[in-house]
């Protein structure tokens, strides 16, 4: 399973955002209501794949919406409202993760303690047909792997993976939501796509 195969259709996404933006800036909080649930699921997708916990995901994209709707005056549409939120989202995983790095070199750890997997948290792949139990198990191992391999990554390297290979954001949205060149968002992936094969083949022996 390629790192491109995680990736959901993103078809029509953002359509109505012009409208419910302009909307939510004059005060419609239903408008914003609406931009809250057309984009939820993916912010949360990103701030978990960046930070590798559902809770601390879950409040990330909480915080996100909340500045989002007290920012929505500084918006001028230069970009789409989704790269917008996206910029916003990556930022707070990013001080997330140094909060997360911090803590845990200041805790104990437990070898007991349960593991976050991303299989419980993000929404699984349609898939036709009802896989064996064998089938089921080997994907959801394959799937813990690629999250951990990129879990390994580093901050600047993980956030262009995932908005590329698995959010399928253009590199020009890419470039816009981190203030990246263009040249530097190809390499950083470039780079992650490699460490992230190299990790695989060493784990379970994918290339």
């Amino acid at each position: 399973m390629g790192l491109s195969d995680m990736s959901e259709t993103r078809q029509g996404q953002g359509d109505d955002d012009g409208d419910l933006v302009a909307r939510a800036r004059s005060g419609d909080l239903a408008a914003f209501e609406r931009l809250v649930r057309n984009h939820q699921q993916r912010m949360l997708t990103i701030a978990f794949r960046i930070t590798g916990g559902y809770e601390d995901a879950c409040e990330i994209v909480q915080d996100a919406f909340v500045a989002a709707w007290r920012g929505l005056c500084t918006f001028r549409g230069a970009a789409r409202f989704t790269t917008w939120l996206t910029s916003i989202t990556v930022n707070l995983s990013r001080n997330r993760l140094d909060q997360i790095r911090t803590r845990r070199r200041n805790e104990p750890v437990s070898l007991d303690e349960p593991r976050e997997s991303a299989d419980g948290f993000l929404p699984r792949e349609a898939v036709s047909g009802t896989p064996s139990a064998q089938e089921e198990l080997e994907r959801r191992d394959v799937r813990h792997h690629v999250q951990k391999c990129i879990a390994e990554l580093a901050p600047d390297f993980r956030e262009v993976l995932v908005l590329r290979d698995m959010e399928d954001f253009s590199y020009e949205e890419i470039a816009t939501a981190l203030r990246l060149s263009g040249g530097t968002v190809r390499s950083r992936l470039s780079r992650a796509r490699e460490t992230v094969r190299e990790c695989l083949k060493r784990v379970i022996g994918v290339l």
